[in-house]
């Protein structure tokens, strides 16, 4: 089908809530141009915060899910699996009516007895138009328009993916033993622990809008997310993971609050930074920032942020009832005084 509808020089649909918002700030001031790499419960949490930080943000999605509504669609309809996207969409629906409204829409899963049941409307709606449009980012920009969304949401790839993980002890009767899994909820659910991860298709395409945005970014922020599965995907993407290296901007970590059973079972904090290193050796950082739960010692993750090129920040991000989850207030607070120092 044609696409007659207005858009700009990158191709998003013309005006929208986000272009307002941006235009609230008024003359002289420029918010920070911010991008954000994740999927899933992680990076909603970043995008929740960095919306009150920023107005231009923009998320860059891994696309490995085969679980789910998502999985179920990726198979049947052979597209980019929506799920993540989604999510992300809905962080950056703002705290007004509309905002909380759409975000609960297109969150909403069916529950039935037909084919129907456990797809989320989201990623029903975003596949429609990818199916109208013909292109995955163009429709994403669209869903963002219908939402209001604060920000832009990127595939990290233009081409569905699956994670390859190396696991060392699958088979809790060889403890030691090194087997591969394959897909992204395997790997997430595994029983052993996973030391490396890689891609098939090995080295996929870029989505172009999200290297050109990685490139003219103020910040990048890695996580907090599914280390294997959400964070370190990124990398593995050649011209992205080119990007990372080669862009000016500065580059922050926001560490998790828990260990992730199977994939991050008995991660201390610098162990997320010692494994992004040794998928990424030519990776520096700016920041890394770490809530004061989480660290005990400040001084063997200071050792590991300062060798990669960063400094580390230690504040209250987390939920004040004690819940693993960041508080999207405490975060951006966070956020915005490691943008500014």
């Amino acid at each position: 089908m044609a696409n007659n509808i207005p858009a700009d020089e990158d191709g998003r649909p013309a005006g929208g809530a986000a272009a307002e918002a941006a235009a609230d700030d008024g003359p002289g001031t420029t918010p920070p141009r911010v991008v954000a790499l994740g999927g899933g419960h992680g990076l909603h949490a970043s995008l929740s915060a960095l919306r009150r930080v920023t107005t231009d943000v923009t998320a860059v999605v891994t696309v490995a899910d085969d679980g789910g509504s998502s999985g179920r669609l990726r198979k049947e309809l052979g597209v980019l699996p929506p799920g993540d996207l989604r999510m992300a969409l809905a962080a950056l629906c703002g705290d007004d009516e509309w905002g909380h409204t759409w975000s609960e829409v297109i969150q909403h899963r069916f529950r039935s007895e037909g084919d129907l049941h456990g797809h989320a409307v989201g990623n029903l709606l975003i596949v429609a138009l990818w199916e109208l449009l013909g292109d995955s980012v163009a429709g994403l920009d669209w869903v963002g328009q219908l939402l209001g969304a604060h920000g832009r949401v990127l595939p990290m790839s233009s081409v569905p993916l699956d994670i390859v993980a190396e696991v060392e002890g699958a088979d809790p009767a060889r403890p030691f033993e090194i087997s591969t899994v394959r897909g992204q909820v395997a790997c997430a659910s595994t029983r052993g622990r996973v030391r490396s991860i890689s891609l098939v298709p090995e080295a996929p395409p870029a989505s172009h809008q999200a290297v050109k945005a990685v490139r003219e970014a103020d910040w990048v922020v890695f996580g907090p997310g599914s280390w294997f599965t959400s964070v370190l995907p990124h990398l593995l993407v050649p011209e992205l993971a080119q990007a990372l290296v080669e862009t000016t901007a500065r580059r922050m970590v926001a560490l998790n609050l828990s260990p992730q059973k199977g994939e991050t079972d008995g991660f201390r904090p610098e162990t997320y930074l010692e494994v992004l290193a040794a998928h990424a050796p030519r990776l520096t950082l700016d920041a890394v920032l770490a809530d004061t739960r989480v660290v005990d010692d400040t001084s063997r993750v200071g050792d590991v942020a300062k060798e990669m090129g960063g400094r580390l920040f230690v504040r209250d991000v987390a939920a004040a009832d004690g819940a693993p989850r960041h508080d999207p207030d405490r975060l951006a607070a966070a956020f915005d005084e490691v943008f500014l120092a």
